[in-house]
């Protein structure tokens, strides 16, 4: 079923970019939706991290991409201080993924993932 909310092409291009991110992986202990309003910060330096309804058994990328979602004028600055290699394109499939996943539940909820930033324009830096 088709429901016109994305492009066909978007949508075609973003699958094959997030296959990427499926593949095997070495668990971590993940927050399962990282993202700054869940971060408290004093000064530099992280005091707290609230909401770990969704923490488990993951794979540490995903936490990573969840974070930088929307923000990728600060990847450079994250990587720099996360301490490994990242693989750019395991965590731009991440985006991908959730961000094409997102979408519906985003518009069926009453948020707007075409706002500036958001889900679409994620998808679109992707292209």
């Amino acid at each position: 079923m088709t429901t016109g909310l994305l492009p066909a092409d978007l949508v075609t291009r973003n699958r094959r970019v997030a296959e990427a991110a499926l593949r095997p992986w070495t668990p971590a202990f993940t927050h399962g939706d990282l993202q700054i309003a869940h971060v408290f910060l004093v000064d530099d330096e992280v005091t707290g991290i609230i909401d770990w309804s969704e923490a488990g058994r993951g794979d540490a990328l995903y936490d990573l991409a969840t974070f930088t979602l929307g923000h990728e004028e600060h990847l450079a600055d994250v990587i720099a201080g996360y301490g490994t290699a990242i693989d750019l394109d395991v965590l731009h499939g991440w985006w991908s993924l959730r961000s094409l996943l997102a979408v519906r539940w985003l518009v069926e909820h009453g948020f707007d993932p075409f706002a500036p930033g958001c889900e679409v324009d994620v998808l679109r830096s992707r292209t």
